[in-house]
């Protein structure tokens, strides 16, 4: 069982550990230190590998709670209902928004009328901030996890 333990708040680290690092470190870096498009392509070419990280991560805390629930004999309602939010807002970013917003990009760059571009510009700007919300929601509720998480296994 220690090794399932391990494994939960490994995963539970790692994910809530990813999403700092890239939203207040790597993201900002990238964009102070390259031209604006180039920083856009960086950082598109790290978020498929981001939200790879997050799916394992998320699936991985799931399973490995599900597990303890079941050896423990009962189900961590709160920390359950925490991780099922989390586990959808990073499969709909990732997956919905995410793909969206590259879809829009790639248009952009073939856009022949300015004005064709800045409303695909727009359309990027609002999904962007869908996405940083759902991010930041994500953020939030991996630190409740990770609280509610050192609570039960004292």
């Amino acid at each position: 069982m220690i090794i399932i333990k391990f494994l939960h708040l490994l995963s539970l680290s790692i994910w809530v550990g990813s999403m700092v690092f890239f939203s207040f470190l790597a993201a900002p870096a990238i964009f102070k230190k390259l031209p604006r498009e180039t920083a856009g392509d960086v950082v598109g070419e790290i978020f498929p590998k981001y939200w790879l990280l997050g799916y394992t991560a998320c699936v991985t805390a799931v399973l490995t709670l599900v597990i303890m629930s079941v050896e423990g004999g009962s189900i961590p309602t709160a920390r359950m209902t925490v991780i099922a939010a989390m586990t959808l807002i990073v499969f709909c970013n990732g997956l919905v928004v995410a793909t969206k917003a590259r879809r829009i990009k790639a248009e952009i760059r073939v856009a022949g009328q300015q004005d064709e571009k800045d409303g695909l510009k727009a359309r990027f700007k609002r999904l962007h901030a869908v996405s940083a919300v759902l991010n930041m929601a994500s953020l939030i509720l991996g630190t409740a996890l990770i609280f509610l998480t050192t609570m039960e296994l004292r």
